[in-house]
């Protein structure tokens, strides 16, 4: 949701008589948006899929290091910060979808997720993965230039 609908009615004292005034909160856009991208990989999704569903898949290409806690959260990290975040949603051999946390490992309202998707070309034969990152980039030029880069090291290390 893009706009918070709170209302408050507070009374000024302005002097006898004042009429109540009513508030609400000035409408703020979120600073997240989603970004969405295809990338060809010359593998197949029973090969691909380990490197967008496990732990050890995704520290060899995504970030530094990835560990699952007993919870079954992931603590993804990056520049040697942890990133918590929790599967939402599996398709086995198809796709993930995981939503990240706070620093103390519990939900937030407007949460960054990741989507990871595998799909097939039955006409010719192609791998696409599908990433849908909804968080708070602000350069678009910039964040598909780190994607690119992303994807590239996963080519490299599955041979697509």
């Amino acid at each position: 949701m893009l706009f918070s609908r709170s209302r408050s009615r507070f009374s000024l004292a302005a002097g006898s008589g004042s009429p109540p005034y009513l508030f609400m909160a000035v409408p703020t856009a979120s600073a997240k948006r989603r970004f969405e991208m295809e990338y060809s990989i010359n593998a197949s999704p029973k090969l691909l899929f380990p490197y967008i569903a496990s732990a050890s898949g995704l520290s060899q290409w995504f970030c530094e290091d990835v560990r699952l806690d007993p919870d079954h959260r992931y603590n993804m990290v990056w520049d040697r910060q942890n990133h918590y975040a929790e599967v939402a949603a599996q398709r086995p051999g198809r796709s993930i979808r995981y939503v990240f946390l706070d620093e103390h490992k519990r939900p937030l309202a407007d949460a960054n997720y990741l989507d990871f998707s595998l799909e097939s070309s039955r006409i010719t034969d192609e791998v696409f993965l599908r990433v849908t990152d909804y968080s708070d980039h602000t350069d678009g030029q910039e964040h598909s230039e780190l994607w690119e880069g992303l994807v590239s090291k996963l080519r490299e290390q599955v041979g697509g």
